[in-house]
């Protein structure tokens, strides 16, 4: 089997972007409550895809290892592009 040309699609998932969502937002909570930079721990996970970067409190480390790390990279792609196009203030 060779590498193929055609675009590959990623999680068309109508319910995956609500549950990353959540995910996110509950993993970056308990990260800060216990004192770490959420962003720096995040992007460990999301660059090793190890786990050890993301703290048991709170149950953040059961609940990030739920979704794939090509889902949470989705939704976070997702908030910024939005955040992007939506109308600037003046």
């Amino acid at each position: 089997m060779g590498v193929s040309d055609e675009t590959r699609r990623l999680g068309d998932y109508p319910d995956a972007e609500n549950q990353a969502d959540l995910v996110l937002r509950e993993v970056y909570a308990a990260l800060k409550d216990k004192g770490y930079n959420p962003i720096s721990q995040l992007v460990g996970y999301l660059l090793s895809g190890d786990p050890a970067y993301i703290t048991s409190h709170r149950g953040a480390r059961n609940l990030i290892r739920r979704l794939e790390r090509d889902e949470l990279l989705e939704e976070l792609l997702r908030q910024y592009v939005a955040h992007l196009e939506a109308p600037q203030d003046v």
